[in-house]
């Protein structure tokens, strides 16, 4: 048993048990040098290859030379179950945990957060941080009648792996779809539909057949003026709420919506509530005005009202609320954004609010959080806006339409297509068109959450269905494999309980204790990926283990492994591995596939 330890403020061993290792250094360190516990704690870092933990002596601007602070550690230092050695390298010092403790600890804490669900601990890797927090995440907001294009597939993409991490880390999430649902687009609709309109197109595919009567009557508007005052008729109808005008607009929204929800399911993506531009009152909309204008925050600029947050180096006279009502009577985007949100706090009471929306919109997100915040909200302060850059080429092999729906059965198609190609295997599947399907959609996300979010990127068929290199089909490959190892081995399953499996045979082996070392940093993965908003770290973290995992194959063998002890302790090592390949990819939005 490994010798007890101070505890270190903000640290907690019990869900990141390489908190314990970075505080046995810390101690020793703090004992050897004029610094405190939690000065160097924060000094102790991942190493390079090779090494687990470094410091870099300088960090603490002490008095005295380099090599004699170093050698002041290094005389006092003596072994135990945590550290089991450190050397001195320029500015460094470089710790070596102790294999065994390391193994026996992380594999410990994996399979207890794991396995013990009924102890109701949280997952492997995930805190309790957010404990009675409550965040809205708003994402994915597609337009009713308009194509999901390739932007709102990045917002739901970002939007559910937000969701899922917060949930993870104990925060009460509101998963939020604000769909496009309102607007002058709908009086045009509603003027083609009497035109173009089929109800029984309607059933059969309500967001394709509303997108082909707006791009129709859109062209007829191009060359006949009549069509759009009719239009701005039609909306204005519904904006007084005259019934016949909203009849046709509820079985659209409802009709979309049921449309919507299919498509998520397939993605692995749910809503908690849909929400939209049609639902923002009037009555907030007025009340964010007048306070405004109460605050002397309006101020007239050619015949337009405006908020001037020239000062903030948001826009020198920002035409942020038009006049109002609008000419014709109708509401502003602007105004119903503001009114929204006064809405969304005094209906759920939000610690913080995410945007997920591109990068295109940065000013405009960033004159509406100032204007809340001008206009002296306190909660102003509690929103965030999540960005993203642009997907370019995003199309179907053939040709440029870019419906959601299209390019799933596009990936899952092809995806098939080569799952046929390997006989034995295809005939073990059970399902071949949703594994295929699972596998095509991880394709998808992993090639838009490889990199930092705010990078734009070229969508790459051939690169994101292959499964050479990093890629999702490569990462559904990998879990698979390691499912696999439990039905070969079916004599070693269920394992005894982790007290009665020796790992001390894992310690001595190089890959074994890599793959266990990877698994010890997957908290602090979530940590930072919580910090940042960035998916790109699991990913990152996915496939070094994946790799980890395929060089530990060769030598690292459960099968015919005649040492029942052993075999065991690596059947042990792999399904922890399984469980926490599988937690990342599920925070990812991925479901883990058992075979393909």
């Amino acid at each position: 048993m490994a010798s007890t330890l101070p505890l270190v403020p903000d640290t907690d061993p019990s869900t990141c048990v390489f908190d314990s290792f970075r505080t046995a250094i810390a101690k020793r360190v703090s004992e050897a040098l004029p610094v405190t516990l939690e000065q160097a704690y924060s000094g102790v870092d991942y190493g390079k290859k090779g090494v687990d933990f470094t410091i870099a002596l300088p960090r603490f601007k002490l008095p005295g030379k380099i090599d004699e602070l170093a050698g002041k550690v290094l005389s006092k230092f003596e072994p135990d179950d945590w550290v089991a050695s450190v050397t001195h390298d320029k500015a460094f010092l470089h710790f070596q945990l102790n294999s065994e403790t390391l193994v026996r600890r992380v594999l410990d804490q994996v399979h207890a957060r794991i396995h013990l669900t009924e102890s109701k601990l949280p997952e492997y890797g995930t805190n309790t941080s957010g404990k009675g927090k409550k965040v809205i995440i708003e994402y994915s907001s597609p337009n009713i009648a308009k194509s999901f294009h390739v932007g709102h597939l990045r917002s739901t993409i970002i939007g559910a792996f937000l969701s899922n991490l917060y949930e993870s880390c104990g925060w009460d999430v509101v998963r939020m779809n604000y769909l496009g649902d309102w607007g002058t687009q709908f009086g045009l609709i509603a003027t083609g539909f009497e035109k173009y309109g089929s109800r029984e197109e309607l059933e059969k595919d309500a967001i394709k057949h509303l997108f082909d009567v707006y791009v129709k009557v859109n062209k007829e508007a191009e060359g006949d003026s009549n069509v759009k005052v009719e239009a701005a008729k039609w909306f204005k109808q519904m904006e007084d709420g005259e019934e016949a005008a909203l009849t046709n607009w509820r079985v659209w929204r409802e009709l979309s919506i049921k449309k919507y929800e299919e498509q998520y399911e397939r993605l692995n993506v749910k809503f908690d509530v849909y929400n939209g531009e049609s639902m923002v009152g009037k009555e907030w909309q007025d009340k964010a005005l007048d306070r405004l204008n109460e605050m002397g925050l309006i101020s007239d600029a050619e015949g337009a009202k405006i908020v001037d947050l020239a000062k903030w180096k948001l826009g020198s006279a920002v035409r942020y609320i038009y006049p109002h009502p609008r000419t014709d009577g109708t509401s502003i985007y602007l105004t119903r954004d503001i009114g929204g949100a006064i809405e969304r706090y005094e209906k759920y009471n939000f610690d913080k609010m995410i945007y997920v929306v591109s990068s295109q919109q940065d000013l405009h997100l960033a004159q509406f959080f100032k204007v809340l915040e001008l206009m002296d909200f306190p909660w102003a302060k509690n929103l965030l806006h999540v960005n993203y850059g642009l997907v370019q080429g995003m199309s179907t092999r053939k040709g440029t339409v870019v419906f959601l729906d299209q390019i799933i059965k596009e990936a899952a198609g092809v995806m098939y297509d080569q799952m046929k190609q390997n006989e034995e295997k295809f005939a073990a599947v059970e399902d071949p068109e949703t594994v295929s399907r699972e596998i095509g959609i991880t394709g998808v996300k992993i090639q838009d959450m490889a990199a930092k979010r705010i990078n734009n990127y070229t969508f790459n068929w051939d690169r994101m269905l292959s499964f050479e290199g990093d890629t999702g089909p490569y990462l559904q490959y990998a879990h698979v494999r390691l499912a696999s190892i439990g039905r070969k081995n079916p004599e070693l399953l269920p394992l005894p309980s982790p007290g009665q499996i020796n790992t001390n045979s894992l310690a001595a082996m190089q890959h074994a204790r890599d793959i266990a070392f990877l698994l010890g940093t997957y908290p602090d993965v979530i940590k930072v990926a919580l910090k940042t908003h960035e998916a790109s770290g699991i990913v990152t973290f996915a496939f070094r283990l994946s790799h980890a995992i395929s060089s530990a194959w060769e030598t690292v063998i459960v099968k015919g492994e005649e040492d029942l002890e052993k075999a065991r302790a690596r059947m042990f090592l792999y399904e922890c591995a399984r469980d926490v390949l599988a937690a990342a990819m599920r925070l990812l939005s991925i479901r883990p596939l058992e075979r393909m």
